[in-house]
């Protein structure tokens, strides 16, 4: 266990350190994206099997898709390595614009499913719009910061702007109903509000007023006050309202420390429902453990980690733009994530949020891989600029 400990150590150290000069991309990176994608491939193949069996008696149905949907991710996310940071600054004010339409029209034209309607049926393929909203958000916010720095920092008005923007996305969110993509929005924007010099006494009052619409938002609707209550105590409704936490807990409980091994799930045998969207953390802990679920823990930690020490580098190098988008990438990746494996272990409500590049889902994979390849694209922009300044120098 020690030398497991140790070996850790060194290689979360590894990935967090600078590598060596003279690489044109951040290799790590590129592993910890790859890493994750493949336990997720493999996790939604051992999720998925009741579930393709009962709708269409095809056990590979799920990973047959997950699989068309890594092609589609990974040949988009080549496409936008090739796209320069100045051009997403450029028309990032389109690229929201673009986001609302899409909201709008999902409203209009969206498939429903299990009463929300979040999705845009596009032939074999649902586009969901929010997950392309959090992104277009965080892009617009990022050239927002750098063209009113100093508003921001000094004029409530400065403040109150983006807040604006993300009322108008909230409130079409809201309609579909999808209040988790609202939170990790929210979240995330005050992240890279703060970081950028916004004065604390204006947190503090969104802060209450956010909690405050999220309160009332729960007490409105009984469905989310279900929730709510069923988190608080599953067991006292094992059967109703808290059926599907303690399904999770019980997935939790039965891997211990090593697991049942891969494919040896009672859970995902529809005891356990959305066991390979929402809740494959739960079938990946009752699988591969304790020490599985560390391992993706890692991996996820690593990944924003890696963001954020991005974004500083950037700021640091003046580069504002590339580094406040960074630093909202990590701060999306990483809160995202809370919230999943908080949901499945119940330490929070439930929210019908992915696990970033693992969960079942094509459009919240793509998004998420567009934004990895940014900050891929990121790395190698700042890195190349460093080492033009070092030519110069010399």
């Amino acid at each position: 266990m020690k030398a497991w400990l140790r070996s850790s150590g060194v290689w979360l150290w590894g990935v967090l350190m600078p590598q060596r000069p003279g690489a044109l991309y951040d290799r790590q990176l590129v592993t910890l994206a790859f890493a994750l994608m493949s336990v997720g491939l493999v996790i939604v193949a051992s999720a998925s099997i009741p579930e393709g069996i009962s709708l269409a008696n095809d056990p590979f149905m799920f990973v047959k898709r997950h699989g068309m949907f890594l092609v589609m991710a990974l040949g988009i996310a080549w496409v936008v390595l090739q796209i320069p940071m100045t051009r997403w600054q450029q028309y990032n004010g389109s690229m929201l614009l673009l986001a609302i339409i899409m909201l709008v029209l999902v409203l209009v034209a969206g498939r429903s499913v299990n009463g929300s309607v979040r999705w845009l049926p596009l032939g074999p393929f649902n586009l969901q719009p929010a997950e392309f909203g959090k992104l277009a958000l965080f892009v617009y916010l990022a050239g927002y910061l750098v063209r009113r720095q100093n508003e921001v920092r000094e004029r409530f008005i400065g403040f109150m702007k983006p807040m604006a923007v993300l009322f108008v996305l909230a409130i079409l969110l809201l309609l579909q109903p999808d209040l988790g993509s609202v939170v990790v929005m929210f979240v995330t924007t005050l992240g890279m509000l703060f970081l950028a010099g916004a004065r604390l006494v204006q947190f503090i009052g969104l802060i209450l007023v956010g909690v405050s619409a999220v309160v009332t938002l729960i007490i409105a609707e009984p469905y989310r006050m279900r929730r709510v209550t069923s988190f608080l105590d599953p067991w006292a409704d094992p059967f109703g309202s808290g059926y599907q936490l303690t399904q999770s807990l019980m997935a939790f409980g039965r891997g211990s420390w090593f697991g049942e091994g891969l494919g040896n799930s009672i859970q995902k045998l529809e005891y356990l429902p959305e066991a390979h969207t929402d809740f494959v953390f739960a079938i990946l802990g009752e699988e591969l453990g304790y020490i599985g679920v560390l391992a993706v823990l890692a991996l996820q930690f690593c990944m924003a980690a890696k963001a954020l020490r991005l974004g500083h580098a950037c700021l640091q190098a003046q580069r504002l733009y590339e580094g406040y988008l960074a630093i909202g990438i990590g701060i999306w990746f990483s809160f995202q994530t809370f919230v999943n494996v908080g949901a499945a272990s119940g330490m929070m409500p439930t929210k019908g949020l992915t696990l970033p590049l693992v969960s079942y889902g094509g459009s919240s994979l793509i998004i998420m891989s567009v934004a990895v390849s940014m900050l891929i694209r990121i790395d190698f922009e700042l890195r190349q600029a460093s080492a033009q300044a070092r030519v110069r120098e010399a």
